[in-house]
């Protein structure tokens, strides 16, 4: 009975494709390129990359040869491989980046063919691994970037899923909700590799402050563009997101999943498929709490303030003229430029001071394990207290110090906070039961109706000229401004609060 995974069976790949590594080891199919020939393995395989373009799926060596000739043309490394191709093949087939199978067609009797005229192609599994590599090879730093112009463009396939669900086009939903999922998948790897370029950015920026200075008004304009738009469309995107759910979720998962024309996944894999789609653009912008668009505004508005920050240290190390990379470098000239070993011990001396006797009145802590007579090079080092080392005084016993406490004043000020916040909820519960016209309200009210209505204009964000409504909650309740023609009055105890075409209301 052998031990070999089946390859006919499908395998379980969990999360991360764990348990096919540990039971296929794919990542033998990135052995061609830490190989010691891993220039050659890859214009080969570019070589049948182009024959795969020109669907020529099926190659022999002297076919590969050809197209490494064409290559040639336009790339003189290519040229480098040589006419000796089989080695290559043979190297590639066993890592199964590429598939052996024999050509009967090339054999004009039966003794050429029992030489086994091999064809090879590429499997499905070692193109990946071969476009995997191409991509890293071919990354520059200008395709980091947010997209920002993606955002009218899925606001209306929003609407456009909504309107084709509603009236059961089971294509253009799938269409829409195929282009959606794309869409969103491209915005957070661009975002990913944008914030992994930052992080570069100011890893690097000690060594080639230029680079970053020549880039930065580029970088803040545009993370600045795409958090004002992020924060525009998000509400819009949110509401768009809920009325396509009101035409029915299963209703639409179905009709994607009647509409996909994968053969190889069954009626159950499909509809369980396009309902973790449908999910993920709900986690994108519909999600109550910690939706995927205001963690990435948050991240781009703390990736602005890094990217400030680094701004600052930069000037400031260019303006001062001296930083501690400029002395240690000026240290380091120094020491090479001695002319002999004591010159360069005596400057060592003469900088650091780390030569001078702290140790001898230190004893060990158990002076019978050591020999009286053992050398101090092959005794056991002493252990120095650090401020013997740095100040040359002996470290005395202190007890701890006295920690300040003012628990009575902590009290105070906690019981004051718990009265003022029991004062602003039950203020806010007047509010939402008593309603805020007819009546005038009292100190507590009015500081409770200000600050609910700060609450709403700041979360009130204009996507047009015409603005029709805004809420904000705190408290336990939630403030609505609707529109209302003419104006509306509110009697305060500080006077009364005008509202031009707007008119409160205050529910729990």
């Amino acid at each position: 009975m052998s031990d070999e995974p089946d390859a006919s069976k499908p395998v379980d790949e969990g999360a991360f494709g764990i348990d096919a590594f540990s039971l296929d080891d794919r990542l033998r199919l990135f052995h061609f390129a830490a190989a010691e020939k891993r220039h050659e393995y890859l214009w080969l395989l570019r070589a049948f990359d182009r024959g795969r373009a020109n669907y020529q799926v099926l190659l022999h060596a002297s076919d590969a040869v050809g197209l490494l000739e064409r290559l040639a043309v336009d790339h003189p490394a290519a040229g480098a491989v040589g006419d000796d191709v089989q080695p290559l093949l043979d190297a590639l087939a066993d890592w199964q980046i590429l598939d052996r199978s024999y050509d009967g067609t090339r054999a004009a009797n039966l003794a050429e063919y029992r030489k086994r005229h091999y064809v090879y192609q590429f499997t499905q599994a070692g193109y990946r691994a071969y476009r995997s590599v191409e991509d890293v090879l071919g990354a520059r730093l200008e395709d980091a970037q947010l997209s920002r112009l993606v955002f009218p463009d899925i606001l209306g396939d929003l609407h456009a899923l909504a309107e084709a669900n509603a009236a059961g086009d089971a294509e253009e939903v799938y269409r829409k909700l195929g282009r959606l999922d794309s869409v969103l998948n491209e915005m957070a790897q661009r975002a990913a590799r944008f914030y992994l370029m930052l992080g570069d950015l100011a890893r690097t920026n000690d060594t080639r402050p230029e680079v970053f200075l020549a880039h930065k008004d580029t970088l803040l304009a545009h993370m600045r563009e795409f958090t004002a738009e992020l924060g525009r469309y998000a509400p819009l995107l949110a509401e768009a997101v809920e009325k396509a759910a009101a035409t029915g979720v299963d209703r639409m998962v179905e009709c994607a999943a009647e509409a996909d024309e994968r053969l190889f996944r069954s009626p159950a894999e499909r509809l369980a498929d396009w309902r973790h789609r449908w999910d993920g653009i709900v986690h994108w912008f519909a999600e109550r709490e910690h939706s995927e668009t205001e963690r990435l505004q948050d991240a781009t508005v703390t990736a602005i303030r890094s990217v400030l920050a680094l701004l600052r240290r930069v000037t400031e190390a260019r303006r001062g003229g001296v930083s501690r990379e400029s002395q240690l470098r000026h240290l380091a000239q120094w020491f090479t430029s001695c002319e002999s070993e004591e010159d360069a011990h005596a400057l060592f001396q003469a900088v650091f001071g780390l030569g001078a006797p702290r140790h001898i009145a230190v004893p060990y802590a158990d002076p019978e394990q050591i020999p009286s007579r053992a050398s101090w090079w092959e005794a056991e080092p002493v252990e120095l207290a650090r401020t013997l080392v740095q100040s040359g005084r002996t470290p005395a016993l202190h007890g701890p110090g006295r920690i300040e406490r003012n628990d009575d004043r902590r009290a105070v000020l906690r019981a004051g906070q718990l009265k003022e916040q029991a004062e602003r909820r039950s203020a806010a519960n007047a509010l939402a039961s008593d309603g805020v016209y007819g009546r005038t309200l009292d100190e507590p009210e009015t500081r409770a109706l200000l600050g609910l209505l700060d609450v709403a204009l700041a979360a009130r964000v204009p996507a047009s000229r015409l603005v029709t409504a805004a809420s904000g909650s705190a408290h336990g309740v939630r403030l609505t401004l609707t529109p209302a023609e003419g104006s509306t009055t509110v009697d305060t105890v500080r006077g009364r609060l005008h509202l031009d075409g707007l008119r409160l209301e205050v529910t729990a």
